[in-house]
């Protein structure tokens, strides 16, 4: 193997980074063991064997060690992790191939430098929104960019929610598998009337083993959670707030109306 063959090889990058800050590997031993120290954990320590092993190929570092390596570095846990070709930016993608039976808030996002996903980040102003028309015209940026950008773009009084499969309180309106966006500024329950159903508020309740996603109502101390007219769901009913509490109003709807073809045939 060539020299420049071994700087690519995820040992070879964490060397590299070490020679760039001037550092030996007895200098990256003594500040490991600070490090350890101040946590009280000897999984942070960082020996010259251990050291030396990895930066020529042998073993993975743990989460611990690839913590005091990206303190001594002055480096993102996550980039480290990207030497060894695990891409912290896709996960989102495989969420999607794992759905969950059950209705439940998403974890929130660790804003990082390094990776990409892949969203709208804004529409494109006063676009005829009200006609049909392709996504990709409507928005303005689409595509895989750096999640560090997200950081200003990311409302801090949203929430995204995930409906169950199971879960069809509001189908066929919001199918089981929709992604929500949930306002949590809007918490009190609109009691005024809708022309039609599907401007009738919508909200996520956290209940004691779980979340719901409905319509809802307030009777004495009792909150309805109502079901659409064609659901197979019943309407629900817990003591509020000790049994039910309300997330935030639903803002936004993200779903599937149709299968993926397999291959172009099939359309």
């Amino acid at each position: 193997m060539v020299l420049n063959e071994v700087a690519r090889t995820p040992g070879g990058k964490l060397k590299e980074l070490r020679n760039l800050l001037g550092l030996t590997i007895r200098d990256v031993q003594e500040r490991s063991k600070l490090i350890a120290a101040g946590h009280n954990n000897l999984d942070y320590l960082i020996s010259h064997a251990w050291l030396t092993g990895i930066e020529n190929g042998k073993g993975v570092p743990s989460i611990f060690k690839l913590f005091t390596l990206g303190s001594v570095y002055h480096r993102r846990v996550t980039e480290l992790i990207g030497y060894y070709d695990v891409r912290i930016g896709e996960i989102g993608q495989e969420h999607a191939n794992f759905s969950a039976p059950k209705t439940h808030l998403l974890g929130t996002l660790e804003v990082t430098d390094s990776g990409t996903v892949t969203l709208p980040l804004q529409f494109r102003g006063e676009l005829a929104l009200g006609s049909t028309n392709l996504l990709s015209k409507l928005a303005a940026i689409w595509g895989d960019i750096p999640v560090a950008l997200i950081e200003g773009l990311n409302p801090r009084h949203a929430l995204y929610g995930y409906v169950g499969l199971k879960d069809f309180t509001l189908h066929p309106m919001i199918r089981p598998g929709s992604f929500v966006q949930i306002d949590v500024n809007q918490r009190k329950i609109h009691t005024g009337m809708s022309r039609v159903l599907e401007d009738r508020p919508v909200y996520f309740v956290e209940l004691r083993r779980g979340y719901a996603c409905g319509w809802c109502e307030l009777w004495q101390d009792q909150l309805l959670i109502v079901p659409h007219p064609l659901s197979p769901t019943r309407t629900r009913q817990f003591a509020c707030p000790g049994e039910a509490e309300i997330v935030g109003r639903v803002t936004g709807v993200a779903m599937r109306i149709a299968p993926m073809a397999a291959d172009p045939s099939q359309v």
